[in-house]
């Protein structure tokens, strides 16, 4: 824990992989403060005029301890998640798909990541039949539906391209009123292809691909007349495009993760960007950096979901 006059612009500057603040011991707060590249992650009185300028305010269900954990493990994507949350509220919803590419592709490259792929190579699942989104258009209504209940619709290559396709469509086509995005089985989605990490070694390669073909992009284009069920997982990628619609609504039994900085890096599929638009960039950061599971009602508390039903 740091004094809060670190953050004082002319103080001492903090260079740990995480500072947290005591608000409730802090009195006066200067117009401006100047945070570190580090995470800054504030406890105390919620009112406090310096919670809305940290990275994070600790709250239930997420624990200051559990983010301690994460960012200790993984200081250096905690580091760039955190410096990318302070600047996509500045920025367009395209603008922030960019940045959020470019800082994924940092971590791609790191030891962090790498030593993460080491570790799991020989666990992670492989040669699963390929994934499989399918569509459906009736009346101006277009469905949706990731459809590969057997890996838990994981969504692997096919699938990310099925769901930029249609999701172009939806975009493009003014004929098509309505998008609902939907999932067969139990499981809404346990996020990206394990199995796909690091096939694409390069990162300038890999932000390039995700520019011409990230489903988040086209998912965007129709936001407004899209709407997401989910039930069961809804996890990592699975998460972060659901976020994209106007009306999201989860099953009792829905529980929401974001598992990525235990692999040393961020959420790339959008998230950091549909997130921070559904639910702040605040609570965005304690999701990603705690990797609490939030059930269902307690995503309906925090806003991350309208409805359960």
């Amino acid at each position: 824990m740091i004094d809060a006059r670190r953050l004082w612009p002319g103080e001492a500057t903090w260079d740990g992989p995480v500072a947290v603040i005591d608000m409730d011991a802090t009195e006066d707060v200067p117009d401006r403060i100047v945070l570190p590249p580090c995470p800054v992650v504030g406890f105390g009185d919620p009112a406090h005029p310096l919670a809305a300028r940290l990275d994070a305010v600790v709250e239930s269900p997420v624990s200051l301890e559990t983010l301690l954990t994460g960012i200790t493990a993984m200081p250096h994507a905690a580091a760039i998640i955190a410096q990318l949350l302070r600047v996509l509220p500045s920025l367009s919803l395209e603008q922030g798909l960019t940045v959020e590419s470019m800082a994924y592709a940092v971590l791609q490259g790191s030891q962090e990541h790498e030593e993460w792929i080491a570790e799991r190579r020989q666990s992670i699942s492989g040669g699963r039949t390929p994934g499989r989104v399918a569509t459906s258009l009736e009346d101006g209504r277009l469905v949706i539906t990731l459809d590969h209940p057997d890996s838990r619709n994981a969504i692997d290559r096919p699938m990310r391209d099925g769901l930029y396709e249609a999701f172009t469509l939806a975009a493009i086509d003014p004929e098509i009123v309505q998008v609902s995005l939907r999932a067969n089985g139990r499981t809404f989605s346990m996020g990206a292809e394990l199995g796909e990490f690091g096939t694409t070694a390069d990162p300038a390669t890999a932000h390039s691909i995700r520019c011409r073909t990230l489903p988040a992009r086209a998912a965007a284009r129709c936001a407004d007349k899209l709407d997401a069920h989910v039930q069961g997982g809804c996890v990592g990628a699975g998460l972060e495009i659901a976020a994209y619609a106007k009306r999201l609504t989860a099953g009792a039994d829905a529980w929401f993760q974001l598992p990525e900085l235990a692999m040393g890096i961020l959420p790339g599929a959008g998230g950091c960007v549909s997130l921070t638009r559904r639910i702040g960039r605040q609570r965005t950061a304690l999701l990603v950096l705690s990797g609490k599971r939030l059930n269902a009602r307690q995503a309906l508390a925090w806003g991350l979901v309208d409805e359960v039903v």
